[in-house]
């Protein structure tokens, strides 16, 4: 997989968690306490300094307030938009 296609679709995943954090009137230190971590966790995920596996994803999604099957199809819907 080319890195620039790879870069891209990993930008839309980071877009995707801050606007789904934002639009549930979250703030990162809101998420930060109901997942039991520091704020600085999900400032480094958001920011794409940290990866996540899908354990953490299902866990972040709980935190605000939707299913991981929800958020996956938010995410499919837009990497198939953008021919992804």
């Amino acid at each position: 997989m080319k890195k620039n296609l790879y870069t891209q679709r990993q930008r839309i995943l980071l877009d995707l968690l801050r606007e789904t954090r934002k639009e549930a009137g979250l703030r990162q230190d809101d998420v930060a306490e109901r997942l039991g971590r520091p704020q600085s966790f999900v400032s480094k995920y958001e920011s794409g300094e940290r990866r996540l596996d899908i354990l953490e994803l299902y866990d972040i999604c709980k935190a605000m307030g939707l299913t991981l099957n929800d958020f996956v199809e938010k995410l499919q819907a837009i990497l198939l938009k953008n021919k992804y």
